[in-house]
């Protein structure tokens, strides 16, 4: 079965960096869009950044364009998001999800997410 296992979160300082990873498996990892979604306390899932199943494209929500980089390695089933200049507001548990790059629809979370603290 689909299996996505998020990880690399903790609490920074703002300002500072994280690199979040998603390790895949059950399906075709390097045929399957991919993006990142975000969920705040108390509100409802955003939806971060998404990658074409090559990586040659990528997308990003203006809060993440400029901060955050995602990226991929077909070869270890691994997806990953890169986030720089953090700021409070980055708070949230990240998950990722299959994409679909073209229509920008994402599947609901499965994993258990990983959780992100920007706090001074």
């Amino acid at each position: 079965q689909v299996q996505l296992v998020e990880s690399g979160g903790g609490l920074v300082q703002p300002g500072g960096s994280l690199r979040l990873s998603c390790a895949a498996s059950g399906f075709s990892f390097g045929s399957t869009d991919m993006s990142w979604v975000r969920q705040a306390p108390g509100q409802g899932l955003e939806w971060v950044s998404g990658i074409t199943s090559t990586g040659k494209s990528t997308r990003y929500s203006d809060f993440a364009r400029g901060r955050f980089t995602i990226s991929r390695d077909n070869a270890k089933n691994t997806l990953y998001l890169q986030m720089n200049s953090l700021k409070p507001e980055d708070t949230a548990i990240y998950y990722c999800t299959k994409y679909k790059y073209y229509t920008g629809s994402n599947d609901d979370p499965t994993g258990q997410g990983t959780q992100v603290t920007v706090s001074s």
